[in-house]
């Protein structure tokens, strides 16, 4: 008898654990309360949560395969791989994003002088200073941050609504964009929105002819109310390695200082060129909104590396325009005009856009 009651008391131990570990997908699974909110509305309501303070845990999954992990190794996982994230957040440049893996932790804390990036394991800081343009980072996949993001140029005709759903055990307003740039690689973006802050929760990314998304970031956790200041600082502790980050527009200004730059249309692929504040002359941005494409020139001793690493993925397209590849909705192309410098085409543009784009580069006067 004894023995079938330790049976039965850890059965009922195994049955509640078991109910545990399901709370999280059971409570996902409650329907949501929708609200009348028209899809401009919800786009203004999310828009105005930069102010919201929240702590939380957020999960990324990117299915961006880039072809360059040799040379953007730190972008190309934050991409393509799974990415667990601690958010602390209590103002645009005021949080914290510890990033979670197998192999440790690295912490991410901005104040309004930079970004300190604390690396455990090898107790090392680095402090990059703010800057106009900059490679992918941890804080860039918070679900909040990227849907304030991609809907900050979304006009009222590329907006609709999709119902709710419950995201992090709260009610979530749905928001479709869908860009109207005819070069767009993107089929649409989906945002979630928290229906009492406006606190975007969930944003999914979805690839022109793709079914599942090229980029999955959501709240599994959340706690909307600011974090202690002590949370989000950072100083270095006594004995940790400090360096000195170098911004990717100053690596940029430096490489078209030494090349013959090409002389960048006002147009490309039909996206006009835009003002960036601060960026290097050496580099155009053009489009708008999530329809972006991005010129900016390679060191030759790169340009040997890259090319290779592009011509090596799987569906790669060579010829006399570049070598291009497309990674989800982003897309890259390597332009090296003869007796000119090579320059890196990418953007959220089709492939047919990047090789137009990469014609006109190439025939562009020096």
């Amino acid at each position: 008898m004894s023995g079938h009651g330790r049976a039965r008391r850890w059965a009922v131990l195994a049955a509640l654990v078991a109910v545990l570990c399901a709370l999280p997908a059971v409570v996902g699974a409650l329907p949501a309360d929708d609200a009348d909110v028209p899809a401009a509305d919800l786009r203004d309501a999310v828009l105005a949560s930069a102010g919201v303070g929240f702590s939380g845990y957020a999960v990324s999954a990117g299915g961006l395969t880039l072809p360059v992990s040799d040379q953007l190794p730190a972008v190309a996982d934050l991409l393509s791989d799974r990415v667990q994230l601690r958010v602390w957040w209590r103002g645009e440049d005021e949080q914290r994003v510890d990033v979670l893996t197998a192999a440790g932790e690295t912490g991410v804390h901005t104040d309004p002088a930079g970004t300190w990036t604390w690396e455990y394991e090898s107790a090392t800081a680095e402090r990059t200073r703010p800057a106009p343009l900059a490679l992918p980072a941890p804080p860039d996949l918070v679900p909040a941050a990227l849907g304030r993001r991609l809907l900050s140029e979304a006009a009222d005709d590329e907006l609709s609504r999709i119902g709710a759903r419950r995201v992090a055990g709260r009610d979530a307003l749905g928001l479709r964009l869908v860009p109207a740039a005819a070069a767009s690689s993107v089929a649409h973006v989906d945002v979630w929105a928290d229906a009492a802050t406006g606190l975007p929760l969930a944003v999914e990314v979805v690839a022109d002819g793709a079914s599942a998304p090229a980029l999955d970031t959501r709240f599994l956790d959340l706690d909307p109310s600011p974090p202690p200041a002590a949370v989000v600082g950072f100083t270095p502790p006594a004995g940790a390695r400090v360096r000195e980050g170098r911004d990717v527009g100053g690596l940029l200004d430096e490489a078209g200082s030494r090349l013959p730059a090409a002389r960048l249309p006002d147009t490309l692929a039909g996206l006009p060129r835009r003002d960036l504040a601060g960026a290097p002359a050496a580099v155009g941005v053009y489009g708008g909104g999530v329809t972006l494409l991005v010129v900016a020139p390679v060191p030759h001793r790169l340009a040997s590396a890259l090319r290779a690493a592009l011509a090596a993925a799987p569906d790669a397209v060579a010829d006399e325009r570049g070598t291009r590849v497309a990674a989800g909705p982003l897309g890259l192309v390597l332009v090296e005009p003869p007796g000119r410098g090579a320059h890196l085409l990418t953007g959220t543009v089709t492939l047919d856009a990047l090789a137009d784009a990469a014609a006109v580069l190439g025939r562009a006067p020096a």
